[in-house]
């Protein structure tokens, strides 16, 4: 691929939007005016020209010009149409990726133009020596996340470069549609017709050592992902994702669970192109914290690499997969968010086992509980010589169970679950709070907005 700056020549009102060696962006839309995204990666800023709205025939003219130039520069690897669809061509001009968009598919006539700003090494990032020595361990399974132009494909080419000349690794990547700056002998490949599948297919007949996996978003990417991983190719999957335990949730579903820590073992998450966190996976067998040692099964562990802090511990708890923080309390008393998903699986399954519905849980130890529901229904849930109780303790992990009536429980608790049920009734569900956990806090998070500025063509 072409280093920066490395391109045909082009239409000298493009040129001109280009000129600024920080602008990454270039953005044309007929009747409206041009605006570009400049500015260093931690500081990007979106700007319009202080010029006249394109026309839509200048918009038009333009694409068909750098269509021309893509055909008069087919001696050069690095020009090509990427994809062409109705309403929609992507080229690759130098080191220019230009996507010309029209109706039907878009409203009107635009073209976006974005090209690389920086190429950075790993040693450009300050790393620690242990983040160095893991990534280039190229047997590896990882994923680098963060928001649209966050750094992660300059990230993901540093990398690559570090496995090609440093550890004389063979690198490829599968990318749609080719976007990364890397190294002329590190072969890029597209879907092979118009399917990643079957370019998967195809990487393990030329034995890489390691491979780039640029856009990891659809359900069928993940699995991709997973497949190649657990053939034993080495790994590294772009995605998005506002933090590194967003980017692991999204593999629940698409992978087993026991096989999560064999596909993904580390997450580097990239905010304004340095590294923000780095998270590593690994799976052992014992009882999620806050539960007795008998109900032992596979945990994934989630912990910040290097330190070994435990976050997050990933289990099945009856049908479902939880992701949960873990508590820094040992009080038993406290509702740790392993008991509050508890609580509400119990619940969910009682309602579905027996038709029961289930008011309150409140854990007495590591593995028993009361469960309250209303008087009439306890001999509904106990079942026939106990038996439904027992199925129920047995399909959440043999927690011993207490039946209990709704009216044992203390005014108060009575009188907030009652402020509940009103809050349901008109259209909000406060048990859906007892899942923030899921997002480690992410709401929490300001959000800013981008700061518009202007500045004169010259």
């Amino acid at each position: 691929m072409a280093s920066f700056g490395d391109h045909p020549l082009l239409p000298d009102e493009l040129e001109l939007l280009l000129s600024d060696e920080t602008t990454s962006t270039v953005f044309l839309k007929a009747d409206c005016p041009p605006r570009v995204k400049c500015g260093h990666i931690s500081e990007i800023r979106l700007i319009e020209m202080e010029e006249d709205p394109w026309s839509k025939g200048q918009v038009e003219s333009l694409a068909s010009d750098l269509k021309e130039i893509v055909s008069e520069n087919q001696t050069r690897s690095d020009c090509f149409v990427e994809i062409e669809r109705i309403g929609c061509t992507i080229l690759q001009i130098g080191d220019l990726r230009v996507t010309c968009a029209s109706p039907p598919f878009s409203d009107a006539w635009e073209i976006t133009v974005v090209r690389p700003v920086a190429r950075l090494s790993l040693e450009d990032y300050d790393l620690n020596q242990d983040l160095i020595a893991r990534l280039s361990d190229h047997h590896r399974g990882v994923f680098v996340v963060g928001k649209p132009g966050s750094g992660k494909s300059t990230f993901a080419t540093a990398i690559a470069d570090h496995l090609d000349l440093e550890i004389g690794a063979m690198v490829k990547t599968m990318e749609a549609p080719r976007d990364l700056q890397v190294a002329q002998r590190i072969t890029q490949y597209a879907p092979l017709e118009g399917d990643l599948e079957k370019t998967a297919e195809i990487i393990f007949l030329v034995r890489p050592d390691f491979v780039i996996y640029d856009e990891v978003r659809r359900a069928n990417d993940f699995r991709i992902f997973s497949d190649v991983r657990l053939a034993g190719v080495g790994l590294l999957g772009v995605t998005h994702a506002n933090s590194g335990l967003e980017a692991i949730q999204r593999l629940v579903g698409k992978v087993e669970l026991g096989l999560i820590s064999q596909v993904l073992d580390t997450v580097i998450h990239i905010e304004k192109g340095k590294v923000h966190q780095v998270l590593e996976l690994q799976m052992v067998v014992r009882a999620p914290s806050g539960m007795d040692s008998e109900l032992s099964r596979p945990v994934i562990e989630i912990r910040k690499f290097p330190s070994g802090e435990l976050t997050h511990e990933m289990f099945a708890f009856g049908s479902e997969i939880a992701v949960v923080p873990v508590s820094g309390s040992d009080d038993p008393t406290q509702s740790s968010p392993i008991r509050q998903l508890a609580a509400e699986e119990m619940k969910r399954l009682a309602r579905s086992f027996t038709g029961v519905l289930v008011h309150h849980v409140i854990f007495t130890g590591d593995s028993s509980a009361d469960i309250y529901v209303d008087e009439a229904a306890i001999g509904a849930i106990v079942g026939s010589g106990g038996d439904s109780i027992r199925a129920l303790e047995k399909e959440v992990g043999g927690v011993r169970l207490k039946v209990k009536g709704y009216k044992e429980l203390s005014h108060s608790v009575r009188r907030t679950l009652d402020q509940q049920n009103h809050l349901r009734d008109h259209g909000f569900d406060p048990s859906t709070a007892l899942r923030s956990w899921e997002s480690s806090g992410s709401s929490n998070r300001s959000k800013k907005g981008k700061g518009k500025g202007r500045r004169r063509r010259r």
